[in-house]
């Protein structure tokens, strides 16, 4: 777990860049569909975390 866990925090980033780029390449509009879909993930996820975080804040 001690080295799985950076390993997976910055391979992640590079996979889904490099995935991102290939889409690119491919078509355009693919490449558009996958940054939205990774925006609309990413933005759910901040969501929840944030929520988390003030539910624990407030003692819930």
């Amino acid at each position: 777990m001690r080295t799985a866990k950076p390993l997976l925090l910055v391979s992640t980033p590079i996979g889904v860049g490099w995935g991102l780029l290939e889409a690119w390449r491919i078509g355009w509009w693919l490449g558009a569909l996958m940054l939205v879909l990774v925006t609309v993930v990413g933005s759910f996820a901040w969501l929840t975390v944030r929520r988390i975080r003030r539910d624990r804040q407030r003692g819930h």
